[in-house]
């Protein structure tokens, strides 16, 4: 090896770990080389279309989704002792969603480019190429349609085809050998949608976490790391205050309105978001309440008997309950058989419900739904029917003012709206 091209592959080396981070360029150990991984610059709104059978769990067998990125194409090189000066660097292409033949085409746009910069380093060119030109040079549009190539038939097949991979404009049509060098790595179609909408949202979250918000909250300026964007509208607050807000609506019983701060805005927070703010004891509140008012504004489960539906009602869960209690195994297994399991099942975890909600709630005077107060006031609001009452005499209390309630000298609860019940001041002591 000459000191000159020892000297080019050295500096080129240097210059692309300088360049791009570590996800993106990992230099080889033993050998002068590396690999590479690009992400395709894609246009806004670009879509995949994916089809398939059955047995890929597609409904109607196709799914489209639109994604910012995929995953990357991944160029391993290593250098050849006369490199730069004389021959080009011996390299691989592959990637999960471009087939064999599109990735033929770029291997050979690659030697091109090396053909036309012969006798200089070549790899930040390819790289840039395979970057920002990818789309063009293949006549790839949205919504795009990857095609995968089934392991086994790879190996020493030909495939006639009009060319797509026009260069200058000119499409051909041509008979191709399909390159060695090009490598479509991916097993299945249902491996590819996970790998590509697996990759797209850590992408995406790897690139909000970087950026900096303005929260409208406390209008701070944060890192999105220390940051939170609803699903839907992909507003965004920090994390300490988010975690305030919902703190404060946990207790009160809001379980249904974690929506966004955002004025007029419907979006709703996900379970999972919740659980990464608010602690372990107030999230059991907020999951045991989310499915209280959801049992709650349910009329009746359905039975089959046979193939037709019928309606078990609250009122017979619970005698379903209590027959199935008393009864021996031969009868328990008649009434699984006439009910199904789940309705059982269902009537026995409704029977400890009911028995934890007679203890620990009261019943809004308005709509009946279970309410569960933790501490705070009296004023308290249901997560049924959305209507005031107050806590202690369980009266209805006025939509436009409901402390009035408390300031009323003519009140029975007058002055009492931070009075704790005998009841609730045994249960804190006995947590104490």
């Amino acid at each position: 090896m000459s000191s000159e091209d020892k000297d080019a592959q050295e500096d080129e080396l240097l210059a692309l770990a300088s360049i791009y981070d570590e996800d993106e360029f990992k230099r080889a150990v033993s050998v002068q080389g590396g690999e590479m991984k690009i992400c395709v610059d894609l246009p806004q709104n670009f879509s995949i279309c994916l089809r398939g059978n059955p047995l890929d769990n597609l409904q109607n067998g196709k799914l489209e989704c639109t994604v910012c990125f995929l995953p990357p194409v991944v160029l391993n090189f290593e250098f050849p002792t006369d490199y730069p000066s004389t021959s080009p660097p011996v390299f691989t292409l592959g990637t999960k969603w471009l087939s064999q033949e599109q990735l033929t085409a770029l291997c050979k746009h690659l030697d091109n480019l090396w053909e036309e910069n012969r006798g200089c380093v070549v790899l930040f060119a390819w790289v840039q190429f395979l970057k920002e030109e990818t789309l063009g040079y293949l006549n790839i549009t949205s919504p795009y349609e990857p095609k995968i190539c089934e392991q086994g038939q790879i190996q020493n097949r030909t495939h006639k085809e009009e060319a797509c991979y026009a260069v200058a404009g000119a499409a051909t049509a041509q008979e191709e050998t399909l390159d060695l060098r090009a490598i479509q790595n991916v097993d299945s179609l249902s491996s590819l949608i996970r790998e590509i909408l697996d990759f797209d949202k850590a992408q995406r979250e790897k690139c909000f976490n970087s950026k900096t918000y303005l929260c409208n909250i406390c209008f701070s300026e944060k890192l999105g790391s220390e940051c939170m964007h609803f699903m839907d509208c992909r507003h965004v607050y920090c994390k300490a205050c988010l975690k305030d807000y919902f703190e404060i609506q946990i207790r009160d019983g809001q379980v249904q309105c974690l929506n966004c701060p955002e004025p007029k805005c419907s979006s709703v927070a996900t379970p999972g978001q919740v659980k990464e703010l608010v602690g372990e004891q107030l999230f059991a509140r907020y999951d045991r309440l989310l499915l209280q008012s959801s049992l709650d504004l349910m009329a009746d489960v359905k039975a089959y008997h046979g193939v037709s539906a019928c309606k078990v009602t609250a009122d017979k869960l619970i005698d379903l309950e209590a027959e199935y209690l008393e009864a021996d195994d031969a009868a328990r297994r008649f009434l699984e058989q006439r009910y199904g399991k789940r309705v059982i099942q269902k009537a026995l975890e409704e029977s400890g419900s009911r028995e934890w909600l007679e203890k620990n709630s009261k019943s809004c005077p308005n709509c009946g739904t279970h309410i569960e107060k933790l501490d705070g006031c009296n004023k308290m609001t249901c997560t049924g029917c959305m209507k005031h009452f107050c806590w202690l005499c369980m009266r209805s209390l006025s939509k436009a003012d409901p402390y009035g309630h408390f300031n009323d000298t003519g009140s029975p609860c007058f002055n009492r709206l931070f009075q704790v019940l005998q009841n609730d001041d045994d249960d804190f002591q006995d947590e104490d």
